[in-house]
């Protein structure tokens, strides 16, 4: 379910609750308003996550509260899940307002069009968005993707087979499509 919301900073600030979560990739930092859920940061150790938090805070207009319950429960039990091997999309209420124009049009085609399993091509995405002519600008969108893992930034392939860039590292983006069984798992 997707909540459309513009920028927050132009209204009135809005409350913000965090956690950070262990996952077979490392740290997340999940957050979450009532509108859903507006940032996943790979990564999440302490300096990342103070550098999180203060951009929220700004983002946002309100200081982020740590709570691992309340807005939280939900996507932590999906992220759960799906690090446990649970076939599906992590679907949760999703709050779009640290993402606008031709970045938010992207990501919302990458939500809803890439399901669980399967990959898509820059170009690929480009043409879907009826910009066919802008696949280094999708690779952008996918680089300013608040909600990498909802938002399955990690799908988006090169058209040549290659993996393409990925914010949280290479090496993460090969450990999500082997467990959803696009890339075989390493031996060791």
């Amino acid at each position: 379910m997707d909540i459309e919301a513009g920028p927050a900073r132009a209204a009135r600030a809005v409350p913000v609750e965090w956690t950070v979560m262990a996952s077979d990739i490392g740290p997340l930092l999940l957050a979450a308003t009532e509108r859903g859920l507006v940032r996943v940061e790979f990564h999440a150790d302490a300096a990342r996550r103070e550098r999180m938090l203060d951009r929220l805070a700004g983002q946002l207009g309100a200081e982020p509260v740590e709570r691992a319950d309340g807005l939280l429960a939900e996507p932590v039990r999906r992220f759960e899940r799906y690090f446990a091997g649970e076939p599906g999309d992590i679907a949760l209420p999703l709050d779009w307002s640290l993402t606008t124009g031709f970045n938010r049009q992207v990501l919302r085609e990458l939500a809803t069009g890439v399901p669980y399993g399967t990959v898509v091509g820059y170009g690929e995405l480009a043409r879907r968005v009826g910009q066919p002519g802008a696949a280094q600008a999708v690779g952008a969108a996918m680089g300013a993707n608040p909600l990498p893992l909802v938002v399955p930034c990690h799908r988006v392939v090169e058209s040549d087979g290659g993996l393409g860039g990925f914010g949280g590292g290479l090496e993460t983006k090969r450990q999500l499509l082997a467990l959803e069984g696009v890339l075989p798992a390493p031996l060791f």
